[in-house]
């Protein structure tokens, strides 16, 4: 119980696959181009806070909706296996408005902290601890930053080939959690 590192690590990187902001990389250089200037600091913290707050609020919406964690822990896993499968098969299943401004919408809400995010923290919220879950958040969120602020060095330093190899392994991590998350509360949908 509470603060434990290996379940930062694991939460960290869940978060990490589910945000996938280095296989926004394109995504965010395009919106750049058509929309100007980014507020990467605005952005980011929009987008913590709409993660907490959903960390805390989004059970109690459940309990309004009359859900159990564990249905909900189930169904965020068939978001993760299909957000993995459209990193590592490089389709879309979703697809999303055009923006017309970026800062908060689509990065903070949607890209960042979107259906995939929301759905994986509460699913999380049903295995992990919240104080390592909001650290695993704070943690994303300074990388979230430190991309948007230099996302065009990025792009040219890994190139097309490496985001796409990023995107293939953080899927395949991606679907190996899913089932995981799947096989760990399934049972708790019979009980």
């Amino acid at each position: 119980m509470g603060f434990d590192w290996k379940e930062i690590f694991t939460v960290s990187m869940v978060l990490f696959a589910v945000i996938d902001i280095v296989g926004s990389i394109p995504i965010i250089v395009d919106l750049r181009s058509k929309v100007g200037h980014i507020q990467s600091e605005k952005a980011s913290i929009v987008a913590c806070v709409i993660m907490i707050a959903f960390l805390f609020v989004g059970e109690e919406i459940l309990k309004l909706i009359g859900i159990n964690a564990s249905s909900f822990a189930v169904a965020g896993s068939f978001v993760l296996f299909f957000l993995a499968l459209e990193m590592i098969l490089g389709i879309r299943l979703y697809k999303e408005d055009n923006p017309s401004t970026a800062s908060i919408v689509p990065i903070a809400f949607p890209l960042i902290a979107g259906a995939g995010t929301m759905t994986t923290i509460l699913s999380l919220r049903a295995e992990y601890e919240k104080i390592n879950i909001i650290v695993a958040i704070i943690i994303n969120i300074i990388v979230v930053f430190a991309v948007l602020k230099s996302s065009s060095k990025i792009e040219k330093l890994l190139g097309e080939n490496g985001l796409g190899v990023i995107r293939k392994i953080f899927g395949v991590i991606l679907l190996a959690i899913a089932v995981k998350l799947f096989g760990a509360n399934v049972k708790g949908l019979f009980i």
